[in-house]
């Protein structure tokens, strides 16, 4: 397969695996620029598409950029809530760091691997692109990036609790959308696994924000929107 063109070698237009061999506390820093809060990133993409595209030989290599992203957004919202005195969601976000940026690695990994004539930067289906060839596809733009992230807007020290438990679940929903898409069109067993990881691991963590939601008063039916894909 060809390549897409020559690689842009910028120093973080693939994040996720530098991103994941850091401290996720070196990071935290950066979020005392406090933007107003807007709505919650469930609020923000209650319509976004976590659709990568028809299944094809270059599937994985867009399925891996996608995740990357969307993992990479999971950990930024984790950093607000690191250590908070507040009953276990300091250590859930915690959890939820370790755990995606251990699969970031692991995806940038497979992808050098896997495809090394790909560019570096993340790329998706062009429209009406060829999902076998390379030259199908184009590098994913800002707006697609933000969109996989789930970032919408950033919580004030007060509303940090309920944003990241109420986003998360958001969030989550989104991967849940993902991993079951790669069961239906992926035919490698190592993307495979992973999905069926996601599907367990994130179905067991939209539990417990719901149980946290319920103990600050909140229960919507929203939190169970994705209940239809904890199933394997």
């Amino acid at each position: 397969m060809r390549s897409l063109a020559a690689p842009l070698l910028l120093a973080g237009i693939f994040t996720g695996p530098a991103l994941a061999q850091g401290d996720p506390h070196q990071h935290h820093h950066h979020h005392h620029q406090a933007a107003p809060a807007a709505a919650s990133p469930s609020q923000a993409h209650a319509g976004h598409s976590h659709d990568v595209g028809a299944a094809g030989a270059t599937y994985d290599l867009r399925w891996i950029d996608a995740m990357v992203q969307h993992h990479t957004g999971a950990l930024r919202m984790s950093e607000f809530v690191f250590n908070i005195n507040h009953p276990g969601v300091g250590t859930l976000a915690n959890g939820i760091w370790s755990e995606q940026a251990r699969e970031i690695k692991a995806m940038g990994q497979w992808r050098k691997a896997w495809y090394p004539e790909a560019p570096v930067f993340p790329v998706a289906l062009r429209p009406g692109g060829d999902p076998n060839s390379m030259g199908g596809l184009e590098r994913m733009g800002s707006a697609q990036i933000l969109a996989m992230q789930m970032m919408g807007s950033t919580p004030t020290k007060d509303s940090r609790v309920v944003w990241f438990l109420e986003g998360m679940i958001a969030h989550h929903g989104g991967a849940l959308q993902m991993a079951h898409d790669a069961l239906a069109k992926s035919a490698n067993p190592t993307v495979r696994r992973l999905a069926r990881q996601i599907i367990v691991a994130q179905r067991t963590e939209i539990i417990a924000l719901r149980r946290m939601l319920r103990q600050q008063g909140l229960s919507k039916p929203e939190y169970s929107q994705y209940d239809a894909l904890f199933r394997l």
